[in-house]
């Protein structure tokens, strides 16, 4: 079982809440819960009592050119869910919250900082047996007016992953080892495809993306474990400028969140375009 939050030694404690924190807070009127998964049916199927859905594919991403939501698009999306700059929004969602990370990872292109996460996602709250319904809530909208979206300081596009690359940067690769090597287009149960080519951006550290969260309960693993994986077995430094990369962006943003927020590392981006971009591209060097 693991420890509390707040003895587990990250640098920001407060970006994470426990299931147990939640169900104290589910009638707070200035708390938004904002589940996001991989499956979209799982939301209707049940869900934390006054949480709405905010789907990956609808809700994050442009629907004609590969890139997230525009500022328009997200001051109505929080106007739809009725958010506020004010109001603390909670990330929960299944898959030991890689697709809740993603999401909270898209909102901090807009600079929504009052964001959480709730520690160990769908299914912690669901082997404990706490509360679930199929009510889709309703809330009054509200007037939300986001900043222009900011992709210079946590994101990473294509032609610095290069200059990254040829000056020597550190990368961390975050998907399974057999996509690190080349022998899978995408983790074995998933269907190989998006990519012309395998293998991984020439200089990447393999740590996959799940090694960051205990396999019983799905909660973070303390910071001192942390550091042991990325800094005492890759020698990542804590102050270098770090890319993470996934297929499309969702994994590393699991690992941009641990390595921004548990350990407190300044300098991390995380490259989106990832593997699907990386793979397909003309004249950039991959290694086996």
């Amino acid at each position: 079982m693991s420890s509390p939050i707040s003895e587990r030694g990250y640098a920001r404690p407060d970006v994470l809440v426990s299931t147990e924190w939640v169900a104290e807070h589910l009638h707070n009127p200035n708390i938004r819960m904002i589940e996001s998964n991989e499956d979209p049916l799982l939301y209707p199927s049940k869900h934390i009592p006054g949480a709405v859905q905010v789907d990956w594919t609808l809700d994050l991403n442009d629907p004609i050119r590969r890139d997230y939501l525009k500022k328009a698009s997200f001051e109505a999306l929080m106007s739809r869910i009725g958010v506020t700059p004010e109001t603390m929004v909670v990330f929960y969602g299944d898959k030991n919250n890689w697709w809740a990370t993603y999401a909270y990872w898209v909102f901090q292109l807009f600079g929504h900082g009052n964001a959480k996460v709730m520690d160990g996602g769908r299914a912690k709250w669901e082997k404990e047996g706490r509360p679930m319904d199929r009510i889709v809530p309703q809330y009054p909208a509200t007037a939300y007016n986001a900043p222009d979206r900011d992709d210079a300081h946590i994101r990473a596009f294509r032609d610095a992953v290069l200059r990254h690359v040829e000056a020597g940067g550190p990368l961390v690769d975050v998907r399974s080892p057999a996509e690190y090597s080349g022998e899978k287009l995408h983790m074995p149960e998933y269907p190989q495809e998006g990519a012309l080519r395998g293998g991984h951006i020439p200089g990447a550290k393999n740590v996959p993306w799940s090694r960051a969260v205990n396999p019983d309960d799905g909660t973070f693993k303390s910071a001192e474990e942390l550091r042991q994986i990325y800094e005492g077995e890759q020698g990542l430094e804590p102050d270098g400028d770090i890319i993470a990369y996934c297929r499309i962006g969702e994994r590393s943003s699991h690992t941009w969140f641990v390595l921004t927020h548990l350990l407190g590392y300044p300098n991390v981006r995380n490259y989106d375009g990832s593997w699907t971009e990386w793979g397909n591209l003309v004249d950039v060097p991959i290694e086996k």
